[in-house]
């Protein structure tokens, strides 16, 4: 549900954030509760949950995201990863974007926060189940390029933003694409770029 008002807020250490949704305050006001009540939350190592960063991979025809089949978890999702210490996730986001795609160049778009989730782990051999508090980021890249799966993934795909119900039934991923939508009507780009990608819906 939509607020009456939108505004902006800082998430210490991870940028501006603008608040539009109910979600959008619930998850803000956790994260910020969370980084103040233990700064070590950067680490994955913290129990039982910490901050994580992901890389919105947006393509240059604004057309389509990169997503990775992820090995672990079985399921279509954005590329990112664990900060492991660092209070920057949006360096951390750009990192793992190169990391597990291969592409040689990504453009950053903007450092403010395109989107907040807040999602549970399922245990596994090694790790309990714990809480992801992820702080997520657009960027651009040449979906011309070749990509090289890493070993965390069992493939990469430029998903075309109306499609990404094929891959996936969770909100969190579907909900990237409005906030896409978003980010490219507050942006300069060229107005022809905008009506298309508006003309797909919210």
């Amino acid at each position: 549900m939509f607020l009456t008002d939108s505004h902006q807020i800082d998430i210490p250490y991870c940028g501006q954030f603008e608040i539009r949704t109910h979600h959008d305050r619930a998850c803000a006001q956790r994260i910020i509760e969370l980084i103040k009540g233990c700064e070590d939350v950067f680490s994955r190592h913290v129990e039982p949950g910490h901050i994580t960063a992901s890389a919105v991979i947006v393509s240059d025809d604004f057309d389509a995201v990169l997503l990775t089949h992820h090995a672990k978890l079985d399921r279509w999702l954005q590329l990112g990863g664990h900060c492991d210490g660092i209070k920057d996730p949006y360096f951390v986001a750009k990192k793992e974007a190169y990391e597990e795609s291969g592409l040689s160049q990504i453009r950053s778009l903007t450092a403010d926060i395109l989107d907040l989730d807040i999602h549970t782990i399922p245990p596994s051999v090694r790790d309990p189940e714990h809480i992801h508090y992820d702080i997520r980021y657009i960027f651009l890249a040449d979906r011309q390029e070749r990509l090289q799966v890493s070993q965390e993934s069992k493939q990469l795909r430029w998903v075309p933003l109306s499609d990404l119900e094929k891959y996936t039934d969770d909100i969190s991923i579907i909900r990237l694409r409005a906030a896409i939508f978003r980010f490219l009507k507050k942006s300069n780009l060229p107005e022809d770029v905008i009506l298309t990608e508006l003309k797909m819906g919210r």
